[in-house]
């Protein structure tokens, strides 16, 4: 990158707690996803907040098409930010694209993990046999044709989608940060997660996880959630939250905080 990582992915460390918290975003947002989450933990915690590399707030000089072609890139920035920071033991917080960042690297290091909290998580969004992940091939080839064809079409009517319950606010913020995306970025990265099946991997990862799934998501249905919980290698539990759609931390803030408490002091 030519810059300090913690420079490059707008790295910031809020809060006075003596324990860590890393909240990551997913697809299509940035750090800024987390600003109304930020002020129930920042009393107890010492927040991390970054920004993915494909985020639009990052310079997109920055992406190397050939680096990220699988997530295993991303892991490596997780990790250099955390030894950057000398971080020694934390819980991850991860949203979509960012819970399954959060697995791969607790595999890599499980002993900087005490807990994982998956939001929207999903190990592979293609439908296979006796695997239900909401998606069949033609689906995402919808996708891309549209977003390739009229970017900003795409986002006008994937966004309140996604979003799901009725919060103008959450729909205009999320539409701000995917038009913030470069269109090429973003339709690269759709289909680095088109590729992605990490089901082989679930049973490695070993720290316990609390998978949170909200009663209606357009992007994982609630059999991916069970199917993770199933396959998961450590202690893990589904909470079931009690809104809809794939960004809580947009629609329902305050909702999501009082549910990432439970999970924060679940054992």
């Amino acid at each position: 990158m030519g810059t300090s990582i913690l420079d490059a992915l707008n790295v910031r460390v809020e809060g006075t707690g003596d324990r860590y918290l890393v909240l990551a975003h997913g697809f299509g947002t940035d750090k800024s996803a987390w600003q109304r989450v930020l002020p129930y933990f920042t009393t107890r915690y010492s927040v991390i907040l970054y920004d993915l590399v494909c985020a639009g707030s990052v310079n997109p000089d920055y992406f190397d098409y050939r680096r990220y072609t699988t997530l295993d890139s991303y892991v490596d920035d997780l990790l250099n930010i955390l030894d950057a920071l000398v971080v020694t033991r934390c819980v991850y917080v991860g949203h979509s694209i960012s819970a399954m960042i959060g697995m791969l690297a607790s595999i890599r290091r499980p002993e900087l993990f005490t807990k994982l909290i998956l939001i929207g998580a999903s190990p592979r969004f293609m439908n296979d046999k006796d695997y239900h992940g909401g998606f069949d091939e033609e689906d995402f080839e919808q996708v891309f044709s549209a977003m390739q064809s009229n970017y900003k079409a795409w986002v006008n009517g994937f966004a309140p989608l996604a979003i799901g319950a009725d919060v103008p606010e959450a729909v205009r913020e999320f539409s701000r940060t995917l038009f913030n995306m470069r269109p090429d970025i973003s339709l690269f990265v759709s289909r680095t997660v088109y590729n992605t099946d990490l089901r082989g991997i679930l049973g490695l990862v070993k720290v316990p996880c609390v998978i949170m799934q909200t009663a209606r998501d357009c992007s994982v249905p609630a059999t991916v959630a069970m199917y993770m919980l199933e396959h998961l290698g450590g202690r893990s539990t589904v909470l079931w939250l009690d809104t809809e759609g794939h960004l809580p931390h947009l629609s329902a803030p305050s909702y999501l905080a009082s549910q990432l408490d439970i999970a924060l002091s679940s054992q």
